[in-house]
């Protein structure tokens, strides 16, 4: 199988998931099992590319990567398999959007659990990068934003819409199986209706960057304690994942709202198969975690 489209393919799981820690942005692989059992592997070199470790800092990284996996395993995956248990049992009759938002929210809790957990490793590395580091990733900042540009901000709201449009078709279809006209209608509705915007996207993107540059920076210039650096960065992390009021946390609201009513919306539009179909996927994730259970 193709590399871009074994990607494609592990992209498509983890987003349905949406707890296989980094796995949409790091996998290149061909089922959940391999994804999961080489997330260091693939972690390492997606880190490596922002950041080009030193000798030291590699093999401490991979030490922590592979700790970071155990625990994950022992601790994190029954709490998924219990999401996706949860999901099945919604998925053959109609949810509302508050039960969408439901399981959202513990999605997120998983993940908000995986960073929190990485903090002390993330906070010993933050402080062991040099200027040269610094500026590694400030390159590859850069061209994440131009790749962004190029893909979004260049295209205008018509066809980015229509972009948006076919991830959001490919994404329920491989969960589905194929949607109908009609439902195929409503999908283009809710996209052409959504407060979705890719400029905002970008703009709180490069703010981040801007953040995260200007901590490790600090670091850097202070001298900063283990203690202090963990403290920083932990509170960054809560930041990102719970924002302050304001125009940030109130689109990022907006959207989350939405994207449990157009699931739900959707949903009712669907078939029996097609929620058999559903249900049946959602049961083969669980059984792939079950087995990476058994193998801890």
């Amino acid at each position: 199988m193709p590399l871009s489209r074994m990607r494609m393919r592990c992209a498509k799981l983890a987003r349905i998931i949406g707890v296989l820690l980094v796995a949409s942005a790091l996998a290149a692989c061909s089922t959940i099992k391999l994804a999961y059992n080489n997330l260091p592997e693939f972690s390492y070199w997606w880190l490596d590319g922002y950041l080009d470790f030193d000798g030291a800092q590699t093999l401490r990284v991979r030490d922590e990567l592979a700790q970071l996996l155990a625990w994950h395993r022992q601790n994190e995956l029954p709490k998924i398999v219990a999401l996706l248990q949860k999901a099945q049992a919604l998925a053959p009759g109609d949810f509302t959007p508050e039960q969408a938002c439901e399981i959202g929210d513990e999605v997120r809790a998983r993940m908000v659990a995986v960073a929190e957990h990485a903090e002390p490793a993330g906070a010993d590395l933050a402080l062991s990068l040099g200027e040269a580091q610094l500026q590694q990733l400030e390159r590859k900042y850069a061209k994440v934003n131009a790749d962004y540009r190029k893909d979004w901000l260049e295209r205008s709201p018509a066809r980015w819409q229509e972009k948006r449009y076919e991830l959001l078709l490919d994404r329920n279809e491989d969960f589905y199986g194929r949607l109908d006209p009609s439902q195929r209608e409503l999908l283009r509705q809710q996209v052409a209706q959504s407060v979705f915007d890719p400029r905002f996207i970008d703009s709180q993107r490069r703010t981040r960057q801007q953040e995260t540059l200007a901590l490790l920076r600090r670091f850097q210039a202070e001298k900063t304690p283990p203690a202090e650096a963990r403290a920083a960065i932990h509170a960054y992390v809560q930041r990102i994942a719970d924002p302050p009021p304001g125009p940030a946390r109130d689109r990022q609201q907006a959207l989350l709202q939405e994207g449990c009513r157009n699931m739900a919306a959707l949903h009712e539009r669907t078939s029996a198969s097609q929620r058999e179909q559903a249900t049946r996927r959602l049961k083969a994730y669980e059984r792939d975690l079950v087995e990476l259970m058994a193998a801890s």
